[in-house]
């Protein structure tokens, strides 16, 4: 029976005219907040998410929660790989430019190491300076 029923709605889904999508839908107002330079979603980051929930009535704060403690431990990864790949991307830099020195120096010496002009031609060559 349930098999005659699968077969009746997948031929009914056919010749129906309604399109189907399987695709997954994109978060209400997603694109609008990424325009505004906002979170993809409310609960990624902001008040609501990084804040503590509720503090006791003396004025001390809420233990943090775990989901607190977990973005706080990401962020602080971030922070660290940030930090050791702009020093590699300075290191570079400094090899770069030390690279660029070098070959300038080499450059130079080849030209020292040339045939210099003499006689008549050195006259020449100063007179047309």
């Amino acid at each position: 029976m349930a098999a005659i029923v699968r077969t009746l709605r997948c031929s009914v889904l056919k010749q129906s005219s309604r399109q189907f999508s399987t695709m997954c839908g994109v978060q209400a107002g997603e694109k609008w907040r990424k325009e505004h330079g906002l979170a993809r979603s409310g609960t990624e980051y902001g008040p609501l998410t990084d804040l503590p929930d509720w503090s006791f009535a003396d004025g001390r704060p809420a233990p943090p929660m775990k989901g607190q403690l977990r973005r706080k431990q990401e962020r602080e990864a971030l922070a660290r790989r940030i930090v050791m790949l702009n020093s590699e991307v300075d290191r570079g830099i400094e090899r770069w430019s030390q690279k660029q020195e070098e070959t300038k120096r080499i450059e130079e010496h080849k030209k020292s190491l040339l045939l210099k002009p003499k006689g008549k031609l050195l006259v020449k060559k100063l007179s047309q300076s």
